[in-house]
């Protein structure tokens, strides 16, 4: 074990310690007279770490296996579909299945399973990937998660997923004229959802982005607020437990949908650059882990994995700016919650086990009825 340990990326590990540990300050200096919110996280992150752990001993062609994809992919639509008849409706979304002691998002788990699920395909696939045949068989497959997850509805994680499915085409070799096709496709798609998919909610968060102004207490309340958040940081921030906005309740959720506004405001300027420099070095490692694997599984993976916390984190980051309309999106690693955290970390779990057996030659894991399209 100690042998396996010694074959960890601790780079990785290390450039997600300052992650986690603003995490905590931040839900410690925002959160309740409780602090509910710290002492959870605090356990999610330790409940992360051990999954990590343990995930990271699990042999990596299990999870390129198609009987396995193929039972995961099955098992999260199933939940999806449950969710209309024993979810629990959180804010108007029904996401969420809630028991006594924890709560549990399936789509979070979804966008995991399907970088699996497009990283199998795609890496068996990858002689005759230009084919357009393929882009509607992974289409198929990301658009029954993301129509149940519309459907809850769960904009920002819809978001998401179409950004990983696109992201991961884009990667594996598409023509260029399937790019403006598909650009086509979305934009028709988009003037669609405006008109017959979109809330009414939703509209106004949209148009609230376009002019944030035009309902200060009402539907441009929470943007107006996360922006004054931000900016007052200036260079060095407030200092810890002085963020007045989140401290004050002026800032909505602020340990979840607005946490990067809430930890603007206390770190400033130079916070924010320290930040993304240590997520730059973890996309670093998490790519660098693909890189360095002879098998086309592996790299895909990481290359999905990356686009999942790129697009996460830059849709939270942005919506907290201003630059983007809110849509309900918690930022990788520091928003509270342990349907995230615990997904990005079996992420992390399975990057291990890879980076561990990168120069391990192994013999194949089973190639019986290896095919999912």
């Amino acid at each position: 074990m100690l042998i396996f340990l010694k074959r960890f990326d601790w780079i990785l590990i290390g450039s997600l310690a300052p992650l986690l540990v603003w995490s905590l300050l931040t839900l410690k200096a925002s959160g309740t007279a409780d602090d509910h919110f710290f002492y959870r996280q605090l356990i999610w992150i330790s409940v992360g770490l051990a999954g990590m752990f343990a995930i990271s001993f699990v042999e990596w062609r299990v999870f390129s296996h198609s009987g396995v994809v193929l039972f995961l992919y099955g098992m999260l639509v199933a939940l999806l579909l449950l969710l209309f008849l024993g979810g629990t409706r959180i804010k108007g979304a029904l996401s969420w299945y809630s028991f006594s002691a924890a709560s549990f998002q399936p789509a979070e788990a979804m966008k995991l399973v399907l970088i699996l699920m497009l990283a199998k395909y795609f890496s068996r696939r990858h002689i005759d990937i230009a084919r357009f045949r393929h882009i509607l068989i992974t289409g198929l497959y990301t658009g029954v998660p993301v129509v149940l997850i519309l459907l809850q509805p769960d904009l920002g994680s819809t978001l998401i997923v179409l950004a990983i499915w696109f992201g991961m085409v884009l990667v594996s070799g598409i023509r260029l004229r399937h790019v403006v096709l598909l650009a086509g496709v979305g934009a028709f798609v988009a003037i669609l959802s405006w008109f017959y998919v979109l809330a009414p909610y939703q509209q106004a968060r949209i148009l609230t982005f376009l002019n944030p102004a035009a309902d200060p207490q009402g539907a441009g309340y929470n943007a107006l607020q996360s922006m004054i958040a931000v900016g007052s940081g200036q260079l060095f921030g407030k200092g810890v437990g002085y963020g007045s906005q989140s401290r004050l309740q002026f800032l909505p959720e602020s340990h979840t949908d607005f946490i990067f506004a809430a930890f603007a405001e206390e770190w400033g300027f130079v916070g924010v650059v320290l930040l993304f420099v240590c997520l730059g070095v973890f996309l670093w490692r998490v790519l660098a882990i693909g890189a360095g694997s002879p098998s086309n599984f592996p790299k895909l993976f990481s290359m999905g994995f990356s686009i999942f916390v790129v697009v996460q984190g830059a849709i939270h980051a942005g919506i907290n700016m201003g630059m983007l309309p809110i849509t309900g999106i918690t930022f990788p690693f520091m928003s509270y919650g342990g349907s995230s955290l615990l997904v990005f970390f079996v992420g992390i779990g399975i990057l291990q086990n890879i980076y561990a057996h990168r120069y391990v030659a192994h013999a194949s894991f089973g190639d019986i009825g290896d095919s999912l399209g």
